[in-house]
């Protein structure tokens, strides 16, 4: 069990960080905030339970019928993300990253809302 807890660890060092959240090695874009990992959905919530201690980030089950299972993990401190889900659906595990409502939107380079006037 110790060495499972050395292995995780060591790998949770070696992971990706994107918009604030650790994603797993081997994590994959599929969407905006979206990622497909290669883990099974038990080793990556045992990922998790090392990246982000349940003591520290608050989860909750939001889904669990026949072939969908997901869980909600807060991020209490609100810096870069809210949270994230991980869902298991059609035999795939994703990670959803839920960034701040005020976060900055990709692209947007004013922070005004106004747009650049064109010259002619």
């Amino acid at each position: 069990m110790a060495a499972a807890a050395v292995a995780l660890a060591a790998g949770a060092a070696r992971a990706e960080v994107v918009n604030g959240v650790q994603l797993p090695d081997g994590a994959t874009k599929v969407g905006e905030n979206r990622y497909r990992v290669r883990e099974d959905f038990e080793g990556l919530l045992k990922y998790y339970r090392v990246a982000y201690p349940t003591s520290a980030y608050p989860r909750r089950q939001i889904v669990n019928q026949p072939g969908v299972k997901a869980i909600h993990i807060s991020n209490p401190t609100g810096k870069s993300f809210e949270g994230l889900n991980i869902y298991l659906s059609n035999d795939e595990v994703r990670i959803y990253v839920i960034l701040r409502a005020d976060a900055p939107k990709p692209g947007k380079k004013r922070g005004d809302g106004t747009k650049k006037k064109e010259s002619r």
